[in-house]
């Protein structure tokens, strides 16, 4: 029994060999796999680290020292910096700008941008794939070369919608880029023209995820075009919609190169938004103070970092919502 039971082991023992070795090289194998993958991804690790972690880094302790970019001394003054911004009326100012802002493009943007959607989904439309590209084409135009246009374009002396307004006597001329009460809102039309074609793109995606069968199911029953749009397609597409909001409304905090070419921030701090607000402290003041503008960043990027969290939250609810609706 003994003999038999020592054979038996030795039979298992051997059965486990052939299973060990494939673990065993299996693993070497995921290694070398994952030293490639990573010998691979290292330049974009390394310059990501030194051109974006490594100034946010360094953004925080600027923000806690008092120093001008130009000498080597910096002046520790811990959180003087942020008590200068709170108490400077221009930062919230240019936060007000800045909420303005927002509030004239992202409600443009997702309701133009729908309604074009949703003629562009339409399988009965012609040339429908040219429409949607001419559409996305401003949104692959550098941001900076539409500005510099754009000051052409509503050049008051010689720009080409001023001569129509003068050719149809409408206006004398009107100087959108130069009136504090015109300015912020051509550049909200300009923005929204810009990255209009990003908005119709998602929502063109969204609308896609809606079953032809359920409309055709429902025109069966006897619904009209404006029934199947109430109680079908705008309650199949809020999930998409809290989505599309919130990417719509982080995305409108990045305006600095279409606002800086356009206006800089002027006419009388009028289009100032945050970002020119930072870069006017940090560049473009006659003595830079890169401390004072550091904690202006920094504040900047803790309210878009909350408006991230709240990208999160609407994720999740977009989710529990579509759960629901299946």
């Amino acid at each position: 029994m003994a003999t038999l039971s020592v054979r038996a082991g030795r039979k298992q023992v051997a059965g486990l060999h052939p299973k060990l070795e494939f673990s065993a090289a299996r693993k070497a194998q995921n290694r070398r796999r994952n030293l490639w993958i990573w010998l691979f991804l290292m330049p974009t690790v390394v310059l990501y680290g030194l051109y974006t972690i490594y100034p946010i880094i360094a953004s925080y302790w600027y923000s806690l020292v008092e120093w001008n970019g130009f000498e080597a001394d910096q002046r520790f003054v811990g959180i003087s910096n942020y008590q200068a911004v709170f108490a400077d009326p221009m930062f919230w100012s240019s936060v007000k700008i800045t909420l303005v802002f927002m509030l004239l493009v992202a409600p443009a943007r997702i309701i133009l941008s729908f309604l074009l959607a949703i003629v562009l989904n339409s399988p009965k439309l012609p040339f429908a794939t040219l429409f949607r590209t001419v559409y996305f084409l401003p949104v692959v135009t550098t941001t900076a070369i539409v500005g510099v246009v754009m000051q052409f374009i509503f050049d008051p002396s010689s720009g080409p919608i001023n001569s129509a307004l003068r050719a149809f006597g409408i206006s004398d001329g009107i100087s959108f880029l130069g009136e504090s009460s015109t300015a912020l809102y051509t550049v909200a039309g300009v923005y929204v023209w810009k990255f209009f074609g990003i908005t119709m793109i998602y929502w063109l995606a969204a609308l896609q995820t809606i079953s032809p069968d359920v409309n055709e199911a429902a025109k069966i029953d006897g619904a009209n075009s404006v029934q199947i749009f109430r109680h079908i397609t705008v309650p199949l597409l809020m999930p998409f919609l809290i989505i599309i909001s919130l990417l719509t409304i982080e995305d409108t905090f990045r305006a600095f190169d279409l606002m800086q070419t356009m206006t800089g921030g002027g006419p009388f701090f009028s289009t100032e938004i945050i970002e020119i607000y930072i870069y006017r402290w940090a560049f473009a003041a006659s003595i830079p103070q890169l401390g004072f503008a550091s904690a202006a960043a920094v504040l900047f990027g803790l309210f878009v970092f909350v408006v991230g969290l709240i990208q999160l939250w609407g994720v999740y609810a977009a989710r529990r919502l579509r759960a629901d609706n299946q």
